[in-house]
């Protein structure tokens, strides 16, 4: 795949040698408060989290969590991307950012790439969001990208209301 490109931001696959990316993000603060502890600890773990989660996706769907890099300097920021889990009936569009890229609109132009390319290459016609309810700063991004409140879910383990969100594409 061709990354994806804006202004800023190149988006790309994950691979291997975003294993020591994947080990400080998953282990932020940040992270873990709003998105769970997924058990990644060292270069092996995100080994793993990287093969059976955005590889897997890319083999199977053709989309995943793609690695988010300034253009400037190559640095790798954050993820985002389109997910299709088994809890939910539609894709969803997740993302994380390191925290030192807060507040600088970058998870809103990468989100708008991957749902642009997400429309024109894989026929994309309904957009779910995921969030924790006190993630304001997502809740910000996910109403920006003009996704609607639907209530909220369970999901996780433990089991955790998520507020829900959709949009419909014409």
């Amino acid at each position: 795949m061709k990354p994806l490109e804006t202004a800023r931001l190149r988006l790309r696959h994950l691979q291997a040698a975003d294993a020591g990316f994947i080990v400080e993000l998953l282990n932020d603060p940040s992270w873990l408060r709003y998105i769970g502890d997924k058990n990644v600890h060292n270069a092996d773990d995100a080994l793993g989290y990287i093969n059976n989660g955005p590889i897997d996706s890319y083999q199977r769907l053709g989309f995943g969590l793609y690695c988010v890099e300034r253009q400037d300097n190559g640095a790798a920021i954050g993820l985002c991307g389109l997910i299709k889990r088994a809890t939910l009936p539609h894709i969803d569009i997740g993302f994380a950012l390191l925290p030192a890229y807060f507040g600088q609109g970058y998870i809103l132009e990468a989100a708008q790439a991957v749902i642009d390319q997400g429309r024109r290459e894989y026929g994309l016609r309904r957009l779910l969001a995921i969030t924790s309810p006190d993630n304001h700063a997502s809740i910000s991004v996910i109403r920006k990208l003009g996704l609607q409140a639907q209530g909220s879910v369970t999901l996780g383990d433990p089991a955790l209301p998520t507020l829900l969100f959709a949009i419909d594409y014409d």
